[in-house]
């Protein structure tokens, strides 16, 4: 069984990540990739292959991490809870359901009401509260000391970080000619998982948005430290701290960490529907939006991949 801390990024291993792929994969879809030129989106030719998350259950990859906490852990007969911006929490409830395990999820007041939808879809109890993330973790917190429910954490837990990583297992497989990786950042989880999986080599490169610099804050304070929790991508991407496990597998293992504006991240989103006729809440499209900026340029014989990470919005208005 995979611990539930670790002291460093070091720890976490590929072959861990291989681990857990083998207990959650019955749960998991296989989702598929999109490979493109990068001229499609109207930038210099060169290999751009697009890893489409969304098309996991629950909308998102939080899923990967969802049933890695459930099935590696001990759940007590109270159950889960977990905090979230609400992909998370949709995931929890989602791999919960599934596994008819109890679960309560808090999100904050700014979740996006598709999300808060999902939420109650799959049967979970659900509480609104708090302006922020970090708000609606401290009730989470109230609610398991309380309880005894299991906390399933967003992003600094062991086993979140392993099943996020999984999504770079598949990416390996899917296009083995990837030479570098662009993920959106939030707590971390996804970033540090995919970073832990890639093949050595291979660059894995972090975009946050400009309005929640959670990572770059930490990276240039040498230790996770609160940032601000503005942006578009409030509801998936700004956290007011990363954790302490994430913090350091990123400072280890990633290459860079870029910032994005509001601006560029709505275009990355319309230019996705526009080109491939694919939806994705703003949060999903960070990564992409660094390529499309200019923030990243990448080589001209450079394969880069791209992670979207997520779909559960109702701001698709581009999409008549």
């Amino acid at each position: 069984m995979i611990r539930a801390t670790v002291p460093a990024g070091d720890v976490l291993t590929r072959a861990d990540v291989a681990a857990v792929e083998a207990r959650i994969r019955p749960y998991l879809r296989c989702t598929p990739v999109a490979s493109l030129d990068r001229a499609d989106f109207g930038l210099s030719p060169g290999p751009l292959t697009l890893k489409l998350e969304q098309l996991q259950y629950s909308g998102s990859f939080k899923a990967r991490g969802a049933f890695a906490n459930m099935l590696l852990r001990d759940v007590p007969a109270a159950g889960v809870a977990a905090a979230s911006g609400g992909n998370h929490g949709a995931a929890v409830a989602y791999a919960a359901g599934v596994l008819g395990v109890p679960a309560r999820i808090f999100v904050p007041e700014v979740s996006s009401a598709a999300k808060i939808s999902r939420i109650r879809g799959y049967g979970a109890d659900l509480v609104v509260e708090g302006a922020t993330y970090s708000d609606a973790l401290a009730i989470s917190e109230r609610w398991v000391t309380a309880s005894g429910a299991m906390p399933v954490p967003a992003f600094d837990q062991a086993e979140t970080v392993l099943g996020a990583g999984t999504l770079g297992l598949e990416l390996m497989r899917q296009a083995p000619g990837v030479t570098t990786v662009l993920a959106a950042v939030g707590g971390g989880g996804l970033l540090s998982g995919v970073a832990t999986a890639c093949d050595d080599g291979i660059r894995v490169v972090g975009v946050e948005p400009e309005g929640a610099p959670t990572m770059t804050e930490a990276l240039a304070a040498g230790r996770p430290v609160d940032a601000a929790t503005g942006s578009v991508a409030v509801d998936s991407l700004a956290p007011r701290r990363v954790g302490e496990l994430t913090f350091s597998v990123v400072r280890a293992r990633v290459g860079s960490v870029l910032l994005v504006g509001d601006e560029a991240i709505r275009q990355a989103q319309q230019a996705l529907w526009e080109t491939l006729r694919v939806v994705a809440e703003p949060g999903g499209c960070a990564a992409l939006a660094a390529l499309l900026s200019g923030r990243y340029e990448p080589g001209p014989d450079e394969h880069v991949a791209v992670v979207v990470s997520g779909a559960n919005t109702t701001a698709v208005s581009f999409a008549g």
